[in-house]
């Protein structure tokens, strides 16, 4: 029996039209899941995304959602139990960042970025494990943070704030969950290679970035999607409330 094979389990990613969204789904979809993909309403990818995913062969429901809220998180469950039948596995991967200094930092962008990246965990992680406790199913939810939630990353303080307390939030909900047997865990990225980041920095900067990074590249989608496929697997079953850190070596680049 190959521990790694999520044939028969449906998985919801949430933003999943492109970057670390995708290359989670597409993981799992190697890994024989059928895959929920939801994108922000209008979103220019998530059809293309899904194309992909079925070429795989495996089923594809697309469904555009705004996560941020919990009338579109409600939606969006609602609508994948509709379609799919059922969800297994949650790969949450909402987030929104503006770099500004401390001193001159929007309130607004605090807020949205609190909203975006933390409370929607909350949201998609409740509802998700409630239509589990209801079935009376084990399942996996995995929440994906970032090196910055234990990093004091200069110019992100929303965001290094909302990641720090996706983790600890996790880790909370893993022991709430333990008489259910649902695993909760985080993925923690360091630099990944994503559209968003290529739009961000640009190509140059991001090409120095990671030839100066202990692994010398930047990380790709598809290194947090391996790493998501473990954690939703049955090779993970005895690991929750963790932490999982796929950085190449980030964290320690300065050492």
């Amino acid at each position: 029996m190959n521990p790694f094979d999520l044939t028969g389990k449906v998985a919801l990613v949430t933003g999943g039209g492109e970057g670390i969204g995708n290359g989670c789904a597409l993981e799992l979809a190697k890994a024989g899941a059928d895959i929920v993909l939801n994108d922000r309403p209008g979103s220019s990818t998530l059809a293309t995304a899904a194309e992909e995913i079925r070429a795989l062969g495996r089923q594809c429901w697309p469904i555009e959602a705004n996560v941020f809220e919990r009338s579109g998180c409600e939606e969006l469950i609602t609508n994948a139990i509709a379609q799919a039948g059922k969800i297994d596995i949650l790969v949450s991967n909402p987030a929104y960042s503006v770099r500004q200094p401390f001193l001159e930092y929007e309130p607004t962008h605090f807020e949205k970025t609190i909203q975006g990246t933390l409370t929607s965990g909350f949201h998609m992680s409740q509802l998700v494990a409630r239509h589990l406790v209801e079935r009376k199913s084990p399942g996996k939810i995995i929440l994906i943070s970032s090196v910055q939630g234990r990093m004091p990353y200069k110019l992100s303080v929303a965001y290094n704030a909302a990641k720090a307390g996706l983790d600890h939030m996790a880790r909370t909900i893993a022991v709430e969950l333990f008489p259910h047997r649902i695993n909760v865990n985080t993925i923690q990225p360091g630099w990944i290679e994503t559209p968003g980041e290529h739009r961000a920095f640009g190509s140059e900067v991001m090409k120095e970035a990671g030839e100066k990074l202990p692994w010398q590249r930047l990380g790709q989608p598809a290194d947090i999607g391996m790493a998501a496929v473990w954690l939703a697997s049955a090779a993970s079953d005895y690991v929750t409330g963790d932490n999982i850190k796929v950085d190449g070596g980030f964290v320690f680049k300065d050492c």
